[in-house]
């Protein structure tokens, strides 16, 4: 049963008010609790690791997959393992937020590796948003890998958001587009304190007029440290673009490191990459309009990282 505290979780990890009516898998504290299948989408427990196969029907249109993680306890480590079958030309989106409360000294940790197969013709939209929460000493880690493999013609959507709570986190992207796939990536991400945050995100376009396009948004305070490093690599006629912007404060240090590769004399690939502070007329604008040096602060912020 999900109390209090776990609808909470799954409320800002995945937009949960209630449980969902289609296709789920909740899993709390590494163990499943809840799982629930459609005419259209299966889901089966693996039996030989922690994890489990999403199998979506070739064709399948409007329909959700939430796999939402929830850590509520400290001294847990879990691991799983998730595969995505999207049958061709499906239409589907799959939402896989992790939350940890953690109010102990122990550390809580989840690492998740998912590998999609994005069939010829398929669109995937895929969510997945990081939080942690809780007092406690104990922290909260989060370290996710996607491996993405997208057929011809396929169309991929990922949204990255981390917005606060978590102390540690290494997310590894790692993507694969065939004849004529298409990739948009949106990654925002915020840090404060003492938190650490590194991604890495490689995208292979080997398939003719493959496109991707990659836009990463960041905020760092206090003094937490941000790492990003960024490869496309054209070894094919593509289109690629890679823009990276970051807004630095106080003492906090960002590294970005976009890189291009191209393997083929119709490859167009570009990449930006940009690290400042808040302008001060910006802050001096919001001021003026009533609000404190805090508010506006906020507001900037908040903009920023929509």
């Amino acid at each position: 049963m999900l109390n209090l505290l776990d609808r909470l979780m799954l409320e800002k990890v995945a937009d949960l008010h209630e449980i969902p009516q289609g296709a789920y898998n909740i899993r709390k504290n590494g163990q499943g609790v809840q799982k629930n299948t459609t005419a259209n989408i299966d889901i089966i427990n693996k039996k030989d690791k922690p994890g489990i196969d999403v199998i979506v029907k070739p064709y399948t249109k409007g329909e959700s997959i939430h796999i939402p993680v929830i850590v509520t306890e400290e001294n847990i480590t879990d691991l799983v393992y998730n595969t995505f079958e999207i049958g061709e030309y499906a239409d589907v989106v799959v939402v896989a937020g992790c939350g940890i409360h953690n109010t102990g000294s122990r550390k809580s940790q989840h690492d998740g590796i998912h590998n999609f197969f994005v069939r010829k013709g398929a669109k995937l939209k895929y969510v997945e948003k990081h939080y942690g929460q809780g007092e406690g000493r104990g922290e909260k880690i989060l370290n996710p890998k996607t491996v993405i493999e997208a057929e011809e013609g396929a169309v991929v959507e990922l949204e990255l958001i981390q917005i606060r709570g978590i102390d540690k986190t290494k997310r590894d992207t790692e993507i694969r587009l065939q004849d004529k796939a298409r990739l948009l990536i949106t990654e925002r991400l915020l840090t404060s304190g003492e938190q650490e945050a590194e991604s890495n995100i490689v995208v292979e376009l080997s398939g003719a007029d493959s496109s991707a396009q990659i836009i990463s948004r960041s905020v760092a305070q206090d003094h937490s440290r941000q790492i990003f490093y960024f490869d496309l690599v054209g070894s094919n006629k593509c289109r690629g673009h890679i823009q990276c912007d970051a807004i630095i404060m106080h003492k906090a240090q960002v590294l970005s490191t976009p890189k291009i590769s191209a393997y083929h004399d119709e490859g167009q690939l570009i990449h930006e990459a940009a690290i400042g502070r808040i302008e001060s007329e910006q802050l001096i604008k919001l001021m003026s309009l009533g609000l404190t040096e805090k508010e506006a602060e906020e507001t900037i912020l908040q903009g920023f990282l929509k």
